[in-house]
């Protein structure tokens, strides 16, 4: 498991594919100059709930991977992620979808 760490030590584990995946939309959005909030569940663990930071420009952001090795991305699963950074609630994880190409253009 990989780790989304904001500003003010909010944080939420994510998986390093998914957290790859996050990364490249939000870094995307920040390019082009687009803040947005970022929404997840909480564990149970630590009282369940949902937390939402506004990220932008001068965010820290840090994401944290488990493993050294880059994960394959999924064009379908950052359009998807995309789609939901550019609605009025932003950006949440949605679930990778099934069967589609991975970038390289292999099947997933």
């Amino acid at each position: 498991m990989g780790r989304f760490v904001y500003d003010n030590g909010q944080k939420v584990e994510v998986e390093d594919r998914a957290l790859r995946h996050l990364q490249m939309v939000m870094t995307s959005k920040l390019r082009r100059g687009e803040p947005f909030a970022f929404s997840w569940k909480d564990d149970h663990s630590t009282g369940g709930g949902r937390t939402t930071v506004w990220v932008h420009a001068g965010s820290n952001l840090v994401y944290r991977y488990h493993c050294s090795r880059q994960p394959q991305i999924k064009r379908a699963w950052v359009d998807a992620l995309a789609q939901t950074a550019n609605s009025p609630s932003g950006l949440c994880l949605v679930s990778e979808p099934v069967g589609s190409t991975l970038a390289s253009g292999t099947r997933a």
